[in-house]
């Protein structure tokens, strides 16, 4: 059977060229990168090129970069690190939308059980997107961060960040955003955004799992989340993990060389595959703004079809799609997303969410196309179907 792959927001197959560096850096690099002696300084070098490569991908200074575990990790420690060194000045409290990935909810939860600070959800409108009006609203004298992510893992909706991060400084608040599933897909300027902190996964862009780097503004007071050695300037410590910072670096290289060519193209695949299932499939509708919108991602509701039970049928057709968040996988809770946009109960627990890649086809998505209007037709059927008691 020849599978389909349209989950590339949950993880993406890691570049072969990626695997090539991370093997020989797994060979060749093995020196601790603090060790002064050769083989530390070059496993240090090889860290210093993958700092450059993510640097000129979201435009910034490599001296800025701070390596992490991941999109989760970055998160935590900007929320966490902000808000701690801004505890002193006296503000405490943290806003955010409610769109935003469990990293950053959990996290804000986390720190308002402890009583350390208060915190305000913004709402959105059935777009998907965070009224810059209704951030000002909800600024306050102690508003300490805002966090606002740059696109939605689950409907693809683009913020207007530059805007949004304005208002916040305008209140003398910091400005976070969580561009783990913009990094690589779109353009991203960190000085053009306007931001204090900037979130990104390697596994987002063709890299390896369990690395990702925070952005923190040169100047910008951070207390660290983890303490120990020197390591990234003192930002965060322990022994960095090179292989996969070899691999990031890379991974970060080709996204950005191939950004402008892949995104087109997926763009209209994308749009092939959403035209095809809206008219193909009856009582389908689409979940956000159809712009701005990462190329990639289509999130759609069918009506009178349980999404976990669509999502097994087609996995057993070969093609691999999501319900939202893999990071919630498991949970029987209807989509957070889909709930803050104001959609009714059934549409937040019947959407699916496709997401593509640079490896997705015309082939790919025609077969998908072909495939739903008989599988949906046969779950609906099945709904109606009267109980045996």
């Amino acid at each position: 059977m020849h599978r389909i792959y349209f989950d590339h927001n949950a993880t993406t197959p890691v570049h072969p060229a990626v695997a090539d560096a991370m093997s020989v850096s797994l060979k060749a690099e093995f020196g601790n990168p603090s060790s002064v002696h050769h083989f530390g300084q070059q496993a240090k070098a090889a860290v210093d090129r993958a700092r450059s490569a993510v640097a000129e991908l979201i435009g910034a200074d490599p001296s800025e970069v701070v390596f992490t575990s991941g999109g989760t990790e970055s998160d935590n420690f900007a929320i966490r690190g902000a808000a701690e060194a801004c505890h002193r000045a006296g503000r405490r409290h943290l806003v955010a939308s409610a769109i935003e990935h469990e990293a950053v909810l959990h996290t804000l939860k986390a720190l308002a059980k402890l009583g350390s600070t208060t915190t305000t959800l913004l709402t959105v409108d059935e777009t998907g997107i965070v009224s810059p009006d209704d951030l000002r609203a909800a600024l306050r004298d102690d508003t300490a961060l805002v966090s606002v992510m740059h696109a939605n893992n689950e409907i693809g909706t683009i913020q207007p960040i530059a805007d949004l991060a304005t208002i916040a400084h305008e209140a003398g608040a910091l400005f976070h955003v969580d561009a783990v599933q913009s990094a690589g897909k779109i353009p991203i300027d960190v000085k053009a955004l306007g931001v204090d902190l900037l979130s990104i996964s390697a596994h987002k862009f063709y890299g390896p799992k369990g690395v990702g780097a925070l952005w923190i503004k040169r100047g910008l007071r951070m207390l660290p989340t983890s303490t120990g050695g020197k390591q990234e300037r003192n930002r965060r410590a322990g022994t960095e993990n090179l292989t996969g910072i070899v691999g990031m670096g890379v991974a970060a290289e080709i996204a950005r060389g191939r950004m402008a060519v892949d995104s087109g193209r997926i763009d209209g695949l994308r749009d092939r595959l959403e035209s095809g299932i809206l008219q193909a499939v009856p009582r389908t509708t689409l979940n956000g703004a159809r712009t701005p919108r990462v190329s990639n991602t289509t999130n759609i509701s069918f009506d009178r079809v349980e999404a976990e039970s669509l999502l097994i049928a087609l996995d057993l057709e070969g093609i691999a799609v999501s319900t939202g968040s893999a990071c919630s996988s498991g949970t029987l809770e209807p989509s957070h997303v889909l709930k803050a946009m104001g959609l009714p109960t059934h549409r937040t627990q019947n959407s699916i969410r496709f997401s593509l890649g640079s490896a997705s086809t015309e082939a790919d998505v025609d077969r998908t196309v072909a495939v739903l209007p008989g599988l949906v037709e046969k779950l609906r059927n099945l709904s109606r179907a009267p109980v045996r008691v």
